[in-house]
């Protein structure tokens, strides 16, 4: 199953598995984007991410660690 964008929770518990040491507020969204981007299962337009997206990635990895 691909992940897109919209798919933040389901992002959020890539990186939460792949990053468990990361504290989720010190990743800078130029990172974040790379590191969403990177993952194997993810197939969406770089360029229909904006930091709405990631402000919402952040928040459910945050939500994802609790």
């Amino acid at each position: 199953m691909a992940i897109k964008w919209v798919d933040t929770i389901d992002i959020a518990i890539e990186l939460a598995e792949r990053y468990p040491d990361v504290d989720p507020l010190t990743v800078r969204f130029t990172d974040l984007k790379q590191w969403v981007e990177a993952l194997p299962e993810f197939d969406d337009d770089p360029e229909r991410c904006g930091e709405r997206i990631l402000e919402a990635i952040q928040m459910a990895w945050i939500d994802e660690q609790d």
